[in-house]
């Protein structure tokens, strides 16, 4: 007994090989083709997937790559604009205080020109206000000089030799 277990009966390997050739057969006519036709689809399905990745990969580095660029772009415009600012605001602030200045200087000539004109104005009221005070009193001290026919006519002969005179 010991030794039919080890040794196969020939029929009976006979029948094994057949029906191991029969589902050999089966599977290769039916089961392997469409096994073969999965992997092939999952491998042709990995391969694309693969393929896709590198591809967003590829995109994805070229889009860092611009975004960069654009970056950079973005740094140097934003610097360029600030320089920009920078000189119109001492633009600004010069021809501003040239502006202010020049229009000091205005207001101080102006305010010259009518310290001179009001002095000269007060000078003339002062003098004609003298003028006045001078020629009341010249009355007043005439009449009482001149108050005789005698005085009155030595006044005339005197102011008409300092007329002659001059």
């Amino acid at each position: 007994m010991s030794s039919s277990l080890l040794t196969p009966d020939p029929g009976l390997v006979f029948w094994m090989t057949i029906a191991f050739g029969i589902v050999l057969f089966i599977l290769g006519k039916f089961a392997f083709p469409v096994i073969l036709d999965k992997i092939d689809s999952r491998k042709k399905f990995i391969d694309e997937s693969l393929d896709a990745a590198k591809q967003a990969n590829e995109k994805l580095e070229h889009t860092h790559e611009r975004n960069k660029k654009l970056l950079e772009g973005a740094k140097r415009e934003k610097e360029q604009l600030l320089r920009e600012a920078a000189k119109q605001r001492t633009l600004i602030l010069e021809k501003a205080n040239k502006e202010a200045i020049e229009e000091t200087k205005h207001l101080i000539e102006n305010a010259r020109k009518q310290i001179t004109q009001e002095r000269e104005e007060a000078i003339n009221a002062i003098r004609r206000e003298i003028a006045l005070i001078s020629v009341d009193i010249a009355e007043k001290v005439l009449r009482d000089n001149l108050k005789d026919k005698e005085s009155q006519m030595s006044m005339i002969e005197r102011l008409v030799d300092e007329i002659n005179l001059s």
